[in-house]
């Protein structure tokens, strides 16, 4: 019985979240869901902060406080490491 009560709850949870991002996206009709964002399957290359510097193609130093310099840019912490998307750092350097 405590069971049902449990799947019932994560059910009503679960129902939430996807009518909540579904009315997120209400107004952008070519904005992707959560679904379309996970069968993507697209590979993310990450690249550490400390090796940025080999594919800008600039001296190690120039990198260094690349984050802190630029706040703006797209960057991922993870266990207090920094990495960048290949991509979107490449589109970023783009727009500069």
């Amino acid at each position: 019985m405590t069971y049902d009560f449990i799947w019932l709850s994560l059910s009503i949870v679960a129902a939430g979240y996807l009518i909540g991002d579904g009315l997120k996206n209400f107004g952008n009709p070519n904005a992707k869901s959560l679904l379309d964002i996970l069968d993507e399957g697209e590979e993310v290359e990450l690249i550490a902060a400390k090796e940025l510097h080999v594919f800008l193609n600039v001296p190690k130093e120039a990198t260094s406080n690349f984050v802190f310099e630029h706040p703006e840019v797209p960057y991922i912490e993870l266990n207090g490491h920094i990495f960048f998307q290949k991509q979107r750092i490449s589109e970023w350097l783009e727009q500069q």
